[in-house]
């Protein structure tokens, strides 16, 4: 059973947990930019967290089901149509055999998941289903034919209550920036972003004229390059750098660099490292909170 790529969209990816693990091979982790929504969409249809989904940017696709599909889109808040009538992006349906869903535009944030009843089987390159080049028309997406009943859960999380605020830990060449006010700082995301980074744009940095063999990076490395701007590190970057690292984002706050569209304002807010594990232990223990709530409303729902 499959879905038919009539048109793949602005950047359509199939994408899951990733490839952690692999950063010696020069390969970067990849997966979903935002694993909390990913997560979320696959508990909606009975799928464990990391589950191969769709990830759709900006704009989405528009697929023809070969199969009845248990679906849902979500994340980011897009427009969705289906037999020519508006769906709710976060709310579960089963795409019928024959039909069209078309995936819009995205009216707030970047990116969205569509999750699928048992997964998209995708092929597996070092332990994972992410696909290495965005989708293309005439692509099918293998999956089980399956159906669904409603199930539905808005968006509106603890640990992203503020959205467009960054923590960050200090940076291995923090000291080369002491003195120049980073986190007092407003900075604006640049249209040059991607998976690969978020571009900003604020007041320039003063860069001290010393030299800097390439280190280690990871998502969420803050990087400043010879202009004084910044480069906040994607999911899909490369695993080594030779630009100073001012700033970590914690881990906790990686999710947001998948959601913040050009033109937004963010600041940077540091904090300590307890204070990073924390977060980062509430945003798990959130996760699984909602993960085990949806599995139990499945289980309670569709055996009624």
């Amino acid at each position: 059973m499959s879905l038919h790529v009539i048109d793949p969209g602005l950047y359509s990816q199939v994408v899951d947990g990733g490839r952690p693990g692999n950063r010696s091979l020069g390969v970067p982790p990849g997966g979903a930019a935002d694993k909390f929504a990913l997560g979320i969409g696959n508990a909606l249809v009975g799928n464990p967290a990391d589950a191969a989904a769709l990830e759709v940017t900006w704009a989405g696709p528009r697929l023809r089901a070969e199969a009845d599909v248990a679906c849902v889109l979500y994340g980011a808040a897009f427009s969705l149509r289906l037999r020519d009538e508006p769906l709710r992006a976060g709310r579960t349906f089963t795409l019928q055999a024959g039909e069209t869903l078309e995936i819009g535009a995205a009216r707030r944030g970047v990116r969205a998941y569509l999750c699928v009843h048992g997964g998209i089987e995708a092929p597996v390159i070092l332990g994972s289903r992410s696909a290495l080049e965005r989708l293309r028309a005439g692509e099918t997406l293998r999956c089980q034919a399956s159906a669904t009943r409603h199930h539905s859960l808005d968006p509106c999380f603890r640990w992203n209550r503020l959205p467009r605020v960054l923590r960050f830990l200090d940076g291995p060449q923090a000291e080369w920036f002491a003195g120049q006010a980073f986190a007092s700082r407003e900075y604006r995301v640049r249209p040059q972003s991607d998976r690969m980074g978020l571009r900003l744009e604020g007041e320039p940095l003063a860069v001290p004229a010393r030299e800097l063999v390439s280190e280690p990076v990871c998502p969420g490395t803050v990087q400043v390059t010879p202009d004084g701007q910044c480069i906040v590190l994607g999911v899909d970057a490369q695993t080594i750098g030779g630009y100073p690292k001012l700033a970590q984002v914690i881990a906790c706050d990686l999710d947001k660099l998948a959601q913040l569209r050009p033109g937004s304002h963010i600041r940077f807010v540091r904090v300590e490292l307890g204070e990073a594990e924390c977060a980062a232990r509430a945003k798990r223990r959130e996760l699984h909170e909602w993960l085990t709530r949806l599995q139990l409303a499945r289980e309670l729902f569709d055996c009624a």
